[in-house]
């Protein structure tokens, strides 16, 4: 079993930058792809960056250029989410995720809130 905690959720004015931090219970990324979704209020769930262990890294269209996902490569159990340039239309519960690369079960965190003002 593995828990993930998120925070760094806030009110951020348009223009502004958020860093998000998942916390995982143990270290998992070398067994586990490690992603960032967001959701909004009758919306489903939707994708917007992943990394792998090797770091290679995937970003919806909508954040491309703006989001950074990373791990600490030290201890193996934290992924953040930089977020510059934000929009009004990034306001969403953002979800860190945690897929097994071979079974395919995933975890997830309780949801941070990230609302971004005009």
């Amino acid at each position: 079993q593995v828990q993930l905690v998120e925070s760094g959720g806030g009110l951020v004015q348009s223009g502004g930058s958020l860093r998000l931090s998942c916390a995982a219970s143990r270290s998992i990324f070398n067994m586990y792809y490690m992603g960032w979704y967001r959701q909004t209020p009758g919306n489903q769930r939707e994708l917007v960056a992943t990394i792998t262990s090797a770091g290679r890294t995937n970003y919806a269209d909508s954040v491309k250029g703006r989001f950074t996902i990373s791990t600490d490569n030290g201890a193996k159990d934290t992924v953040y989410l930089r977020m510059n340039s934000l929009k009004p239309e990034d306001t969403a519960v953002y979800y860190c995720n945690a897929e097994h690369q071979v079974w395919r079960h995933e975890y997830w965190g309780q949801g941070t809130q990230v609302t971004v003002s005009t």
